[in-house]
Parts: structure tokens; sequence; C-alpha cells
């Protein structure tokens, strides 16, 4: 889209200013949010339509689905939101506002939502931060944040699932792959600072130092300088995103210096031709340029920038040339839209699902205005219809999978959580084809303990109270991990991929002493230079393998744990797997309610929470002997006085 189709069809001309230092990068990590979003919501529960009916949803099936939510008794399970996904609108918008497509949606979205809200249900919709919805239609809220938020506060909206397709200020789905000029800096090859009588000349590859992931020296500059594209699994989502080309300028006296940049701009994926410079780090950040540079004529059409003026204090200074815009574009865009519901209905309670496939990483910021942030792409891309149930897998090379969705949420436990939000592995596919009732299960079982939102994406007419599938979906028990009060991801605290380092004892994890089983080898499934940093740690370790055991805990408000033994491999698997009190006390450290009481009892009550088996465990010691391929054993383990 040109700049003045973007005129013509009122969305901005660019992503505009940073709207204050609490959205721009460095302000990241200080746990703070933005723009009254709400904290304390536990996991959201329902069931969207787009795994079950993709476009095709309609009011009639809408309606049916939350019908069956009570007829099935789903509802006082905690199932509660009913969501409608792409395919409802208008594929252009009405007098300047969305409207409900008469065809699918006859009655409109005020009478559907009191009909749901009738039910005892709340009502969830569906946009986009981009010009247009996935499925195509012009009907996203760029620009049109204040109108939009507007209409569903009329229509009584609950929750809000915005996407990412189309979106101007990025490479997206569907977006001008141009626009990666936004999102990365051009290629530097050197800097010259002059001003208060000193010169200095720095080269890109000698002088300056690499932070964060992603850029890289060339022969003589510098490229890649951005966000590191999260939409796919390629990378852990564990450690720095970005990368920065930084130096350490030393200068006389404080006062105006001028900068020039020696670089070659580009519009395409890792050359781009916006940059950012700034000293200093966090609150201590001045930002003094922010913006394109001209063009060069491509990515090796080096050119010496116009001065640029930045104020140098005497002594050494610590100069970053960079581009988060990535990211702070996207958060900027979704706290527009959280900003239009705080206007149009003051004190809501209207959760904001950020949906933009982990593309920007947003678990760094996604907590600052959302309840939940998609972690990878879509979970499947075979969706359903009315009669066809859709096809899931469980495992790809890429997202479309059960076991690619858990592999990178299982990392990202220390970023959820009750005062920030939640990981969001995609909709469940429990009720698809593809995929075996153990799958359902373990897949169930990965969600709760994970504390994903639990959206049901199965036409709920293939469900019968009391049968396979609704025992799956409506055992009571795992839901509790899920809407656990405390609120905390389930760590990972042991996977049979790994060769751990020593504890702080001086033993291994593995010990005999401990009852862990060693398997040899360090393979942690990454592909890319730089990725294995963290490759002995369980709980941060990104392993792609999928011939594995994995052994999750997760502490509860009653100061008991769940665990969960997981096969993610499709074989059966014998050897047999045991963690101890002491590891779990280790990895789970002052998340747990009662450390003391945990760590010192002298029994445990352990629950097998898929068949209600009860035992008393005297050793504090906990196994699986046996696990089918994709199957699981998830327990309770309540200390006894």
């Amino acid at each position: 889209m040109t700049a003045e189709e973007r005129e013509q069809a009122g969305y901005p001309q660019g992503p505009g200013e940073l709207r204050g230092k609490e959205f721009q990068y460095d302000a990241f990590e200080n746990g703070q949010t933005v723009l009254q979003k709400k904290k304390g919501h536990l996991p959201a529960m329902g069931w969207n339509s787009w795994n079950a009916f993709g476009s095709g949803n309609t009011e009639a099936l809408t309606k049916a689905m939350a019908d069956a939510i009570l007829d099935l008794g789903l509802d006082r399970l905690g199932y509660q939101y009913v969501v409608l996904d792409d395919g409802c609108y208008k594929p252009e918008r009405v007098e300047g506002r969305i409207a409900n497509e008469e065809g699918k949606f006859p009655s409109g979205f005020r009478k559907l939502a009191d009909y749901i809200h009738g039910k005892g249900l709340k009502f969830g919709m569906y946009n986009d931060i981009g010009t247009n919805l996935c499925a195509g239609a012009a009907v996203g809220t760029c620009g049109h944040e204040t109108v939009d938020a507007r209409s569903y506060a009329e229509w009584g909206v609950d929750f809000l699932k915005v996407d990412n397709c189309y979106y101007l200020w990025d490479n997206a789905t569907f977006s001008d792959a141009a626009n990666a000029r936004y999102v990365y800096a051009p290629n530097i090859r050197g800097i010259r600072i002059s001003g208060e009588g000193f010169s200095g000349e720095y080269s890109a590859v000698k002088d300056g130092v690499l932070k964060g992931r992603g850029a890289q020296k060339r022969e003589d500059y510098v490229t890649n300088i951005g966000t590191f594209d999260g939409t796919g699994p390629e990378a852990s989502p564990v450690g720095e995103q970005s990368g920065e080309l930084t130096f350490s300028v030393t200068v006389p006296k404080d006062g105006e210096y001028r900068m020039t940049v020696e670089y070659a701009a580009d519009r395409e994926a890792g050359v781009g031709s916006w940059l950012q410079a700034a000293v200093g780090t966090g609150e201590e950040t001045a930002l003094f340029y922010d913006g394109f540079l001209p063009e060069t004529g491509g990515k090796d059409s080096f050119a010496e920038s116009p001065e640029i003026q930045v104020r140098l204090r005497a002594g050494e200074n610590r100069l970053r040339l960079m581009n988060h815009r990535r990211q702070e574009n996207t958060l900027g865009s979704y706290a527009a839209m959280l900003e239009g519901l705080n206007q149009a209905a003051p004190g809501h309670d209207i959760l904001l699902s950020i949906c933009e496939w982990g593309k920007t990483q947003p678990q760094n910021w996604g907590y600052k205005v959302g309840d939940s942030w998609r972690i990878l792409n879509d979970i499947t891309f075979r969706v359903g219809s009315d009669g066809d149930p859709g096809t899931g897998t469980w495992e790809d090379g890429y997202t479309a999978s059960v076991t690619s969705q858990y592999n990178k949420a299982v990392i990202m436990d220390e970023f959820a959580g009750l005062d920030r939000g939640w990981n969001d592995p995609d909709m469940l596919m429990v009720g698809m084809n593809g995929l075996t009732e153990t799958m359902y299960r373990t897949h169930m079982t990965m969600w709760c303990m994970m504390n994903a939102p639990l959206m049901l994406g199965l036409d709920l007419r293939r469900v019968k109270k009391g049968d396979a599938l609704w025992k799956i979906i409506a055992n009571e028990e795992l839901i509790a991990l899920n809407q656990d009060p405390l609120g905390i991801q389930a760590k990972r605290i042991y996977s049979s991929k790994l060769t751990e380092v020593s504890s702080d004892n001086g033993s291994t994890p593995e010990s005999d002493e401990g009852g862990h089983k060693e398997i040899p080898g360090e393979s942690v499934g990454c592909e890319k230079p730089g990725e294995f940093e963290h490759r002995k740690e369980p709980d941060k370790a990104y392993i792609r393998d999928n011939d594995r055991v994995d052994i999750l805990a997760k502490p509860l408000a009653d100061g008991s744990v769940a665990l969960s033994f997981l096969n993610i491999s499709q074989e059966k698997k014998t050897e047999g797997y045991a963690v101890d009190v002491q590891r779990i006390c280790r990895y789970l450290g002052e998340k747990l309610v009662d450390r003391e009481r945990f760590l010192k009892a002298t029994s445990y009550q352990v629950r097998n929470l898929w068949t209600g088996e009860e035992e008393i465990n005297t050793s504090g010691i906990f196994r699986a002997e046996s696990l089918e391929g994709c199957d699981n054993l998830t327990l309770k383990v309540t200390p006894n006085v």
C-alpha cells in the first residue's frame, strides 16, 4: 500500500514517535504495565471458532456452541468465553465502522452477545492491528482503534483477540516485504564523532561490540541490526532477542557532539533504513535519533549520513546504534487498542489477547498491555468446517503441531504470571483428526501445566457428556492446575536430552542418590550459532529433538506440587525416570508456598490426576517406570505433616 493509498484509507503515514519512555525497549524489563492494564487474570478458558470452522463460522453455529458449553457442563468448569474469530465481518467498513456479515450473522453482534450473556457466558471477538484481517477483510484496526473500541463496547465484548496480518510497520505475513525497512537498521561500516575540540573515527567491525542476538559482523560492516523474528521455531525465546552495535566513546568534556554514520540502507529482512541511536542503558537511556536515514541505493551502496547531534559526558560513553522498532511499534499498536477500550468503556475488564505469533518477541513486552500473547505461528493450518473436524499433528518441523508449540512454551515460564499474563501456544486441538486419544490427554496436560489459555477449538456437537473427549476437556483436576490461584507456570526440571552441570553441592542432578536417570548427550536441537548458552539447564534449554522425556513441576496454592512426566516421543519409553524432592525444591525455590514443609515432609500423598489412583510415598522420589508414546503421568504431590 502506497503512502497515498494509506492516506486515502485513513491509515497513519508512519509508526510515529514513541509514546513515551515506558513504551521503549529499555523499559521492557521494568515489570510495569501501562494504560491501567489490569493484573490478576488467570488464563482464559472458552471456545474459539477458528480451528472448528475457519472463516465459515455463523451465528447459528456460535449459538450451538454456546448451548453445548452449558449442555456439557463445561461452563461450571470455567469455560466461559465464546470467541468469534476471522470471517465474521463485512469485507469493508460501512461508514467508517466494522459491521456484521449479514449472511452469516443476520441478527448482529449485539444480539448475539445478549444471547451468549444470557447463558451466563462471555462474548469474544477478533480483529487485527494491520489494515486487513488475515482472511482478507479490509477492516483492521490500524488507525481506527478509537471507533472500533466503541463498537466493541456497544456490542458487549468481553474478550478481544487481535491478530497481526497486513501490518504496515513490519513485514508481517501478508504485508509488503519492503516494510522491513522500518524494523532493521542499515548496514553500518563505521561512525565519526566530532565536537568540543575532539574528533574520532570508529570502525564497526574493529571497534564495535555486538550486544544481544542477531547482529552480525561481515568483512567491513555490521548487518542484521534489529529484533529476531520469532514467528517460526528457529531460535530460543530465552535471552536477548535484539542485536545492537555499541561503541565506547571517550570525550574530554560534557557537550554537544556531532555524529555521522557510514551506512547502506535497503528494504529487506536484515537491512532496513530506520536507525535508533542512544547513549546509556535502562532508565539512563537518552535516545537522540529515531528515524529513517536517506536511501543509499541498496545494501551494498554506502554513504555518509547527515550530521546527528548527540550530547556526551566527559569520560567514557556507551553509544548504541540499534533498531528496536519491531517490538516498540507493535507494542504501540496494541496499546492504541487498549487505550481505545479504556476510552470507550472506562473501568472495563475486557481481556486483550495479543496474536502476533511471537514475531516481535512479545514475551518481552506483551505483559504491559495484554493478558496473553501468542508465542508462534498457528498450531494448525488445516482448520475444520461445519461437518469437518480439521486436522492436527503431534509433530512437524515448523509450528503446526502440539510439540512445536510445547517445545517453545515450556521454557517460557519466567515470562508468565498473575502480575504479567500468559504465554499462548494457540488453541487446543483436542477433538481434531490426526491425533490419538493419548495425544489429546497429553496435549491437555501440557497446556494445563503451562498455564496456557484453554480455548477449545473443536465442534462441540461432536462431544457427548461422559465420552472420551468430554473426559479430557472436562478433567477438573487438570483444569485446577491451569486455574490454580497461585498462577505459576510449570517449570521443566528434567529432560532426558540433557547432561546437566553439577549442582551447588558438587553432585550432579542425575546422581543415584536422587534417583535420577542420566542420558548421555548434549544435543538440544538448536540450529544457529550462539544458541547453546543454556543447553545444560532444563528450564532454559530450547530442545526440538522430540525423542525424549520431560519432567515438569508446578507449585500450587495449597502447598502441593504437580509433577508431569511427558513422553514427547511417539515411541514407548521403558527406561524409567524419577525426580526427588531435592530437585523439585532446587528448581522451584521460593515459588513453593512452603518450601521447608515440602522439603522436610516425612511422607507425601500422591494422586494420579488422570486415573484418580492414590498412594503414600515415603521416599521423596517420584517415578514413571514406563510411558507409552506421547503419553504422560501427571501427579499431585502433597506433603503430609
